[in-house]
């Protein structure tokens, strides 16, 4: 896609948004499934494909199911690499391609309830992107910029939102 056709694209979505704010409102979902009692796991239909979820060995998963910590990397790479690219051809930055790779320290002392005082979380996330270009430093810095102010992974972690909880039982 060109900077015109995402422009193009974009456009009326723009106008609207600005007419009417309520419909830039969307509310996104998943659901999972922890049916499995075999397994301590949780199934969640990702849209494309199941990915089923599990402990991860460090807290004393066989390693065979994926790790939903795993996968918050994983949102954050996709959302930062997509974000990356429309704000690189919104702005007619030539990128000819690179890679995008996000790691997270955690400490499990805090996960297993071994340490009080340990977090439980991840403590710090680096995103790293290597791109291939022709991009000067003024560039970089502002295709950087522009990539945190508009990656919704990226803000969400980044900020941090606040998260509500319901427990209900169903007899």
């Amino acid at each position: 896609m060109d900077s015109t056709t995402l422009r193009a694209a974009q456009s009326g979505l723009k106008d609207l948004y600005r007419a009417k704010p309520d419909a830039a409102l969307i509310r996104l979902r998943a659901e999972g499934s922890i049916d499995d009692p075999e397994n301590l796991s949780c199934s969640v239909q990702t849209g494309r494909a199941l990915a089923i979820a599990g402990l991860h060995p460090s807290s004393g998963g066989d390693g065979s199911l994926v790790c939903s910590g795993d996968m918050l990397l994983q949102a954050l790479v996709a959302c930062a690499g997509v974000t990356l690219r429309a704000v690189a051809t919104n702005s007619d930055i030539a990128i000819r391609g690179g890679r995008i790779s996000a790691e997270g320290d955690l400490d499990f002392r805090g996960t297993l309830g071994v340490d009080r005082e340990a977090p439980v979380g991840f403590k710090t996330i680096r995103l790293r992107f290597d791109l291939e270009g022709d991009i000067d430093s003024a560039t970089l810095e502002r295709l950087q910029r522009q990539t945190e102010r508009y990656c919704v992974v990226y803000q969400t972690l980044a900020c941090g939102v606040p998260v509500e909880t319901a427990f209900a039982v169903q007899t």
